[in-house]
């Protein structure tokens, strides 16, 4: 199931109608900073596990 032109356009103007700018912004700022705290935990943790496989081999 894909998402066409239209119907992006029609679940913005929704969302728009629901929150309100002010407040959509707010979400989007939001879930903008704990995508990127989430990918820096990520890297943390694989930058951790590094050392520990190459003491294995």
């Amino acid at each position: 199931m894909r998402l066409g032109t239209t119907e992006i356009i029609l679940i913005i103007v929704l969302a728009l109608v629901l929150f309100g700018g002010g407040k959509l912004a707010g979400v989007g700022k939001a879930l903008g900073k704990s995508i990127k705290d989430f990918k820096q935990e990520v890297k943390e943790e694989d930058a951790d596990k590094k050392p520990e496989d190459d003491t294995k081999a």
